[in-house]
């Protein structure tokens, strides 16, 4: 999409930027809105080209945009630059603005205070209110599918300065994204393919050090599949799945891989790797986990998963991509930088956030740079996450007979010839076979074992004496993401303490526990014991006189706060002796205990009291709290701060319009007859939030000199006002020359400004001001001068 900030001919009338009609101004029969595009820069700034104190941007500076998609766009200034006015439009490459059809896609208003539809061009958007601004923000909807590549375009305006640019910083072009998410075509390839995936871990605190979390850092077991178009593991804009769910909550692959198996002949390989702890480590230290998988024309999509950790419902990885060429041949590798997307289960904006639900349930989404301040991502300029990880999928052999359109390079041959190689073929080379067939599914879709099958023809026998061997072969297999390898090694937790000993008297026994951590890649349930025992003893003297008591209970505190002190603690009999004697075992236990030094803590304090309420009902002020000093005096002077002030900020304050005051009446419009007078005022603050509203600046009256003569003037009349004129003139020259006596050189007057208004009477200006000032001058003899007339006085 392409934001136009389009150049409008500015007015400062009453505090506001207006636009105006410009003199070529199109009719609405000439064109939708094109009087914006062909507008023109006005005023004393005129137009600015390669300004780059201003820029427009797009989250995540994305080069395409999604059809339908919503995206976030931004305009801003650069410390110390503002701008007052503004107008966005969004264009299809290629289109003047002339029809309505030429606008792409449509803006959605933020903030009503900022930003408001333009009334006489509904695609426009421009300025709500004229004010200073650093940055305002709308967001953009994405126009449907086929509309190609669309321009954002921009335009400033800093009170009759006004930038604009076809190119550069306020200028964004994007072009539709082709979606390939979804193949609508079989795969048309022969044979099979085999890959080899390796997940490079890039989630680092070097290169995401916000929040980083270090302790418990790591990625989850990885899991994924090769499978057909009519099974999709996620997808951006879709539900997960319960599997997906807790993959992408506690990293755990158990039920994802239930969710695979259950697919039965829609999968061909599930895709496991196993847990990373922590995330990153150097390639010297720790290789990059890989796993291999293979794809045929049926199953030739490949998506998985893997969860980074800990993190709220935080994944990376791929979704459904097609292996599959147009040319009928296998894809030789993929690259692809991953950034995480949001499963939709939780509300968590930061790694270790505690559980919350997210209800209902919302779409997968990418995370972005702008999701909340908070975030490990956060960019107030909505830029492009970094990326946390790599994958790489390369090819490394093909099985079976190929079709691929494109002739195969070198490369192709030799890793294909290099595979052959391993294969040991015992076939009689006078027995012509065709090239196996590819692996049937396995017969068994759980763990048990089961049988596949191959085929192959028998196209000649050239020596009937040499038998030629079978045409199909068997092996043993199981259902997809079973294997008859060992379960890897489970992660488990730190023993708790023993339990009490069973007997309360005599010999007894006492356990511990331990949990799983992190549960093997292949789902297998862990091998490792979870809890263990051992013999202990409690009062070995077991005789009727004897007596039964609990565990010693936790120490109370420290009598004292410093220094020497007395802590206790207390048991309990269970069970009296049965001869009906007292128990003589001791139930309280004293010692002694000892505190830092009393002379070393001085400061013995409250918690801090709750924030006061602002000093202010508006705009910016204070607010404070206070502790108390529990500790004696004598134990000495406290240098701890007792009260504390922060800055508040409140709604800002009503501020009402500021006006100079009126300049002189002008001189007559008219020379004889009614004319009229006019004087001015400039507004020097304008209103903001909520103040009052600026007052007139202008004011006319009427004026007349005399009546002017009907039948025209004699010559005797018109030589009398020349003479007048003359006299002015010399007054004039007079003036400005008892100036320079009194101490002052004037520059020359300056040229009229434009007039205020175009129609109905408005006011020029000129001035002279002071060129040079001699040293007996007095400050208030050389004085700026102004002068004031009427212009563009015809009715509108």
């Amino acid at each position: 999409a392409y934001i136009f900030l389009t150049i409008l001919k500015i007015s400062e009338t009453r505090g506001s930027l207006m636009p105006e009609e410009p003199a070529d101004r199109a009719t609405p029969s000439d064109g939708y809105c094109s009087w914006i595009t062909r507008a023109q820069p006005h005023g004393a700034g005129g137009r600015r080209e390669g300004f780059s104190e201003f820029r427009l941007r797009v989250e995540g500076d994305p080069e395409h945009y999604q059809p339908g998609s919503t995206y976030r766009v931004t305009l801003y200034a650069t410390n110390p630059a503002y701008f007052r006015g503004f107008t966005l439009i969004a264009l299809k490459e290629g289109h003047n603005g002339d029809q309505e059809e030429d606008y792409a896609g449509n803006f959605q208003i933020i903030d009503e205070e900022d930003a408001q539809f333009m009334t006489n061009c509904p695609p426009a958007v421009t300025e709500s209110t004229p004010r200073r601004r650093t940055r305002i923000q709308v967001f953009w909807i994405a126009p449907p599918s086929g509309s190609g590549c669309v321009l954002l375009k921009a335009s400033i305006v800093q009170r009759k300065i006004i930038s604009f640019q076809d190119e550069g910083s306020l200028t964004k072009r994007m072009c539709e994204k082709e979606t390939t998410d979804k193949p609508l075509l079989d795969c048309c390839a022969c044979g099979t393919a085999k890959y080899r995936v390796t997940f490079y871990g890039n989630w680092s605190e070097k290169l995401h050090p916000k929040d980083y979390p270090r302790r418990a850092n790591h990625w989850s077991a990885l899991i994924g599949a090769s499978h057909s178009k009519n099974y999709i593991l996620w997808e951006y804009g879709g539900y997960v799945s319960e599997g997906v769910k807790q993959v992408a909550e506690l990293g755990s692959p158990v039920k994802m891989e239930e969710e695979i198996r259950q697919k039965g002949d829609e999968v061909l390989t599930v895709i496991k790797m196993k847990a990373q702890w922590p995330a990153w480590q150097p390639l010297n230290v720790r290789a990059a986990p890989s796993a291999e998988f293979s794809v045929d024309r049926t199953r030739h999509l490949m998506s998985f998963l893997t969860m980074l950790g800990p993190s709220p419902d935080w994944n990376v990885g791929l979704s459904s991509e097609d292996l599959c060429t147009k040319e009928c041949g296998w894809v030789q590798k993929v690259v692809q930088d991953l950034i995480p997307w949001d499963a939709g289960t939780d509300n968590g904006v930061t790694y270790e956030s505690p559980n919350k639900p997210t209800t209902p349930q919302e779409k997968i989404r990418p995370l972005t740079s702008l999701d909340h301040p908070q975030s490990p991502f956060y960019d107030p300029e909505g830029g492009a996450i970094t990326p946390v990880a790599r994958v790489v999928v390369e090819r490394i052999a093909r099985k079976g007979e190929q079709c691929n359109i494109v002739p195969d390079n070198v490369d192709d041959i030799v890793a294909d010839i290099a595979q052959e190689e391993k294969e040991e073929d015992d076939t009689p080379e006078t027995c012509i076979y065709s090239n196996w067939s590819p692996w049937s599914a396995c017969s068994s879709s759980t763990c048990e074992k089961g049988k596949r099958m191959r085929q192959r023809m028998l196209k000649a026998q050239l020596d009937l004496s040499v038998p030629c061997p079978h045409t199909q072969d068997f092996e043993p297999c199981m259902g997809p993401g079973c294997s008859d390898e060992d379960a890897s090694t489970c992660m488990m937790s730190e023993w708790i303490t023993w339990s009490p000993c069973s007997m309360s008297c005599g010999a007894g026994v006492r356990s511990r526990e331990r949990y799983v951590k992190q549960f093997p890649d292949d789902g297998f349930a862990c091998t490792h014991s979870t809890e263990e025992t051992e013999p202990c003893t409690v009062n070995d003297d077991c005789s009727p006189s004897s007596c039964l008591v609990t565990e010693w209970g936790e120490w109370d505190a420290c009598s004292a706060t410093c220094g020497l002190g007395m802590k206790r603690r207390e048991r309990m009999v269970k069970m009296p002796p049965s001869d009906g004697s007292i128990c003589g075992a001791e139930v309280v236990e004293v010692e002694r205990c000892m505190m830092p030094e009393c002379h070393t803590i001085p400061c013995l304090l409250s918690p801090w009291s709750d924030w006061s309420d602002c000093s202010v009902t508006c705009g910016k002020g204070t607010r404070i709290r206070q502790r108390m000093l529990k500790s004696p005096v004598e134990l000495g002077e406290c240098k701890e701060e007792l009260e504390q002030v922060e800055k508040c900020m409140l709604p800002e304050c009503p501020m009402d319009c500021v006006m100079s005051e009126w300049s002189e009446w002008s001189e007559c419009s008219k020379s004889c007859g009614k004319g009229h007078l006019i004087r001015s005022r400039m507004i020097t603050l304008e209103p903001q939030f909520g103040g009052d509203l600026c007052p007139e600046t202008t004011q006319r009256k009427t004026c007349k000199i005399k009546k002017c003569n009907q039948g025209g003037l004699n010559s005797d009349e018109r030589k009398r006002r020349k003479e007048d004129r003359k006299k002015r003139r010399n007054k004039q020259g007079r003036e400005e020359s008892a100036d320079e006596l009194a101490g002052c050189k004037m520059k020359p007057w300056s040229a009229w400004i434009d007039c205020t208004k175009l129609c109905g009477g408005g006011i020029q200006e000129r001035l002279m001001t002071a060129k040079k000032r001699y040293k007996n001058a007095q400050v208030t003899s050389c004085k700026d001068r102004k002068e004031i007339r009427a212009c563009n006085v015809h009715p509108c």
